[in-house]
């Protein structure tokens, strides 16, 4: 239910060296758009929850230019009265090589309310976390940047520049991560290809994995998380598929403009 930290979440593989990143074989751009329908899973019947959508952006942060990635999730109005979402999750990264600058996230889910926003200072070494929730006062936490940090958006466009083809089945892929006020070492772990079939009817050669995730109010934490992207350069992540605490949720692409 909670689609845009679903999709974001399985798809943060990230591999330890930024500088590596040749910023021109992005396959991604400015001007991109990609839309998911989510779906829940109740008793034998999946329901159409909601939507979420994916934008990337051009900008400009300290005279230094920057991707600006956006993403908004909303429950469909008929299923608000069970569970409403409205979430807006922004980042803005060097377009050299994709390291976060700041995040915000200002998110409302079935009455909870979340809002962080991070200051990445890499001539200082920290990262700032400003953050509330509806269980939680205001409160500000500072880590050391002495390893690469990522917010939950930088991720998703960091994992499409990697070769799945150079890695080995099992193998894991660790990485830290920004997540609501603290900071987590997590991994993925790549399970391989698979030819999978869409709601739709189309089918997919793809490369699957599974990914830790930190436990909390929806997601029980472990490898309860899989992800299946697209074999080939755009590496777009088709189907997601996870258990939360009540029940299990899945997101299928339902569409795909490039720029």
């Amino acid at each position: 239910m909670r689609l845009p930290i679903l999709v974001i979440a399985i798809l943060s593989l990230i591999p330890p060296n930024l500088s590596a990143q040749n910023k021109s074989q992005y396959p991604f751009r400015s001007g991109e758009r990609v839309t998911y329908t989510a779906y829940y899973n109740w008793k034998f019947i999946w329901l159409s929850a909601g939507l979420a959508e994916f934008n990337v952006k051009d900008t400009v942060l300290n005279n230094e230019p920057a991707f600006h990635f956006i993403s908004t999730g909303h429950s469909h109005s008929s299923y608000d009265w069970f569970f409403k979402v409205r979430d807006r999750f922004e980042s803005v990264a060097r377009k050299a090589n994709l390291s976060p600058l700041c995040f915000l996230r200002d998110t409302y889910e079935g009455g909870y309310k979340a809002f962080n926003r991070y200051s990445f200072s890499y001539p200082d070494s920290v990262l700032t976390i400003d953050s509330y929730t509806s269980s939680r006062p205001f409160n500000q936490k500072k880590f050391k940047l002495d390893r690469p940090i990522f917010d939950v958006l930088t991720a998703i466009y960091y994992c499409r520049t990697i070769d799945f083809n150079k890695l080995r089945k099992g193998e894991r892929l660790p990485l830290s991560m920004a997540v609501d006020d603290g900071v987590y070492d997590l991994y993925i772990r790549y399970l391989g290809n698979e030819k999978i079939q869409h709601r739709d009817g189309r089918t997919f050669d793809t490369f699957k994995f599974s990914v830790m995730l930190v436990e909390g109010t929806i997601f029980k934490g472990g490898e309860d998380m899989f992800v299946w992207v697209s074999a080939d350069e755009r590496k777009l992540p088709i189907l997601v598929e996870s258990k939360i605490l009540i029940g299990s949720v899945k997101a299928y692409l339902l569409d795909y403009k490039p720029y």
